[in-house]
């Protein structure tokens, strides 16, 4: 009975009898981790799953740069449950964040139980199915953001001006408007002589106005081109982060479709021998 009540907090055990639940329960054997202790590796064999019952775990993929933290469980929560699904190697590892105080069941206990008791597998097959409509609802979450709108609804007036500037300063329009201004001036000055001509040649003041509008032009244009840098690389990380969460997912999906196979497999060939040990009583 002490492990009963705590079973029942648990999704996965939820809808069973009670009656199922002190069985169960009477099958938890107690584990202690100390803090940064690995429970199980990524790729290990899968002979137990855990509920916590004090401390914290940190579920992670992959290792490096590659590295990702899946869940971070808590008091009361559990991890591990597929390996007493089809007992196959650990898709992640298990990191014990502090010391631990957990609850194991083993799967050869699990496959004891449940194949004495065909109704508390059904149980089990109807959490198994809203777990998977949850994964089917974090696959429609998205996690895409609109880099562009951020940037305008963050950006100053100076940023626009050097955004315009820097636009204008390399299209085609600039340059011919330039280039016409600077024809018409050579022009004037060229041909009109006196007080009409107030840039003759060598056209020292267009020289000194053209060193000018450089000064002036360049730095805004660098500013625009950092900006334009920054945006980038949040794109960079924002295009990084829907590849990383569509791989999770995909794998998540795909190793949930077939743990429910699995199940179902197996929750016909219990009820299939509960019938046929039925059949095989004398008839009252």
């Amino acid at each position: 009975m002490q492990y009963a009540s705590l079973l029942r907090e648990i999704p996965l055990f939820e809808s069973m009898e009670d009656a199922d639940l002190v069985a169960l329960g009477k099958k938890l054997t107690p584990k202690d981790f100390i803090g940064g202790a690995t429970v199980f590796a990524q790729g290990d064999e899968g002979d137990a799953m855990y509920v916590i019952l004090e401390g914290a775990v940190d579920i992670v993929a992959g290792s490096g740069n590659q590295r990702v933290t899946l869940a971070s469980l808590f008091n009361g929560q559990y991890f591990g449950e597929l390996s007493l699904l089809d007992g196959a190697t650990r898709s992640a590892s298990a990191l014990a964040t502090r010391d631990t105080h957990a609850l194991a069941l083993n799967r050869d206990d699990f496959v004891e139980f449940v194949k004495g008791r065909p109704e508390a597998a059904l149980s089990i097959m109807h959490e198994i199915g809203e777990r998977m409509r949850a994964t089917n609802e974090l696959m429609t979450r998205t996690v895409s953001r609109n880099i562009v709108e951020e940037d305008l609804e963050n950006i100053s007036l100076g940023d626009k001006v050097a955004d315009k500037v820097a636009a204008f300063g390399g299209s085609w329009p600039f340059i011919f408007i330039f280039a016409g201004f600077m024809f018409v001036w050579m022009t004037w000055n060229s041909v009109f002589t006196g007080k009409l001509a107030f840039d003759p040649l060598p056209f020292m003041f267009l020289n000194l106005f053209l060193s000018t509008i450089a000064a002036l032009q360049a730095p805004v244009i660098m500013m625009s081109q950092n900006r334009q840098s920054a945006k980038d690389k949040a794109m960079a990380v924002n295009d990084y982060q829907v590849n990383l969460k569509n791989e999770v997912s995909i794998d998540k999906l795909i190793r949930s479709q077939g743990e429910l196979v699995q199940r179902l497999a197996h929750v016909e060939r219990m009820i299939g021998l509960a019938g046929g040990r039925q059949s095989m009583l004398p008839p009252s």
